[in-house]
């Protein structure tokens, strides 16, 4: 007997449908998956079966073959289970959907004693099923708050096999679950960290907050202890919520990596991925045998820290570039190509040499030459362009700080939702609208510089061999400045501010300054 069940499953965050074909005959008992299954879907076999003996039914003795349609693409996803398994008891006729097959997806992984465990990807799944116009779905019970967030479907939670046959053979509706998302979206998270925490270094939290108002990319530079990661992990509390698209975005990716919280499903604040600095290429960027998202995808709508930026592997940083351009990142392996999304704020921190007192009146640097200029070898120069604000952090007595009030995340993240909306009404756009993602035309349309703003920008590229790119980055940090502020003009005193923020710009900048002296003292 055939049976044709609906499934789908993902190619890194992307659905797609799966078509399970069973057919059972006569001859000598056999179990055939076909249609590119992975090691992984044969090994299912064995749970399906163990799942329907110990559901109290008798496993048919007899030839099954299961064909997963279309047989060109990689079935890779332990989702499967559920859809063979149903496919089986549909044509045992103990599942009877033959004549609504069409209006059902069966979507679960099985455990050996048949009950259905939760799975990954569900959000983007679901959203193709609705766009398809299939609305009843069988979920696994876990899967239930994530499912809830899309509204006009019929969702079948199952906990079991029996469970999944009672349900389906009866005709079970829920009440429709209308999209909770509206109601989610507003939810502000509570955070333990506020800005007000970090004393002093007045103009490293100035250029901050310029950079979450732009979503510009930033470096530090400085020794330790003098705030560095401090001030990166509180960037989040000043960053606004999400919007619609944007947490829509950001849950897909999530539920593909299966790290959505059972009981608040929607992604509502800004990530924060913070990878150590031994990780991989295929960590941070993506790819593996079975093409996953990687860490900057994971920061897609929000920031990427890099602690001990140099520290990192050379390819890694290398790897940075393009996705720091476009906003995404294509991956190509022998199993397919994928485009994964990484639209990301990256702030980066690093110590001035190795031992991380390079110029310090109170402490001596035990580093060689050879080992600063390895130390800034991986911080190239196409790298440094892709970084909006450079900054220093000196060393000072935070003693002198000690009993200063300093203005809290609250504050500052008013001001900053004030600017992100400006920036959505100028540019138009539901994502992507910050000032950091402008595009040349945009530039020239946003951003109409006086006289005395293109001298003093013409002086700038000759005294600090400013590239193209470099260029139009100092515009962008203009443009931001002036949201800041409420006008709609860049002058010249944006300009001369947004000039400050790109130190490493300058010609030599490692070789130059104090440290050229130090240099000069320590190795004369």
């Amino acid at each position: 007997m055939l049976s044709k069940i609906i499934t789908a499953s993902l190619a890194g965050i992307n659905p797609f449908f799966i078509y399970v074909e069973t057919f059972l005959s006569r001859g000598l008992p056999a179990f055939n998956i076909i249609g590119l299954p992975d090691k992984i879907i044969n090994e299912s076999k064995d749970r399906i079966i163990s799942a329907i003996k110990n559901s109290e039914i008798e496993f048919p003795v007899k030839k099954i073959i299961i064909n997963l349609a279309p047989a060109g693409i990689k079935k890779e996803n332990i989702i499967l289970d559920l859809p063979i398994a149903a496919g089986i008891l549909v044509s045992m006729d103990i599942v009877k959907i033959k004549q609504k097959s069409k209006n059902y997806v069966f979507l679960g992984e099985l455990s050996l004693d048949g009950s259905i465990k939760g799975i990954n990807g569900l959000f983007p799944i679901l959203n193709l099923c609705k766009n398809a116009g299939i609305y009843n779905i069988i979920i696994p019970y876990e899967n239930l708050e994530e499912a809830k967030l899309i509204g006009g479907l019929n969702l079948i939670s199952v906990k079991n096999i029996k469970d999944m046959i009672e349900k389906v053979n009866n005709n079970y509706k829920l009440i429709d679950y209308h999209s909770e998302l509206t109601n989610k979206i507003y939810n502000r998270p509570d955070y333990s960290i506020d800005f007000s925490d970090v004393k002093g270094n007045h103009h490293v939290k100035r250029a901050l907050e310029i950079a979450a108002a732009g979503m510009h990319n930033v470096i530090m530079i400085g020794p330790p202890g003098t705030g560095k990661s401090m001030l990166a992990k509180r960037m989040i509390t000043i960053m606004p919520e999400l919007n619609m698209e944007e947490a829509i975005e950001t849950t897909t990716i999530y539920s593909s990596k299966g790290l959505l919280s059972r009981n608040t499903s929607l992604v509502v604040q800004r990530p924060f991925r913070s990878p150590h600095h031994t990780s991989s290429d295929i960590s941070i960027i993506g790819g593996g045998r079975i093409l996953q998202c990687g860490e900057i995808s994971l920061a897609h709508n929000g920031i990427l820290f890099f602690d001990e930026f140099p520290q990192f592997k050379n390819n890694v940083i290398q790897a940075l570039r393009e996705p720091m351009v476009e906003g995404s990142v294509t991956v190509s392996r022998v199993s397919g190509t994928i485009c994964f999304p990484a639209s990301f704020m990256l702030i980066a921190a690093m110590n001035p040499c190795p031992c991380g007192y390079l110029g310090s009146e109170k402490h001596e640097c035990r580093c060689s030459l050879k080992q600063i200029k390895t130390y800034y070898s991986k911080i190239t120069g196409p790298i440094l362009d892709r970084i909006d604000i450079q900054i220093e952090i000196p060393q000072t007595n935070f003693l002198n700080y000690r009993d200063e009030i300093a203005e809290n995340s609250a504050t500052l993240r008013e001001r900053i939702i004030k600017v992100h909306k400006i920036q959505q009404l100028r540019s138009k756009r539901l994502t992507s609208y910050y000032n950091a993602y402008l595009d040349t035309n945009e530039i020239k349309k946003f951003i109409a510089l006086d006289s005395s703003s293109l001298t003093l920008l013409n002086k700038a590229i000759d005294a600090l061999g400013l590239s193209p790119r470099s260029y139009f980055k100092t515009l962008k940090i203009a443009r931001t400045i002036a949201d800041l502020e409420g006008s709609e003009k860049v002058t010249s005193t944006h300009i001369s501010e947004s000039l400050q923020y790109r130190i490493l710009d300058r010609n030599n900048y490692f070789q130059s300054d104090y440290n050229i002296n130090y240099f000069n003292k320590k190795f004369s």
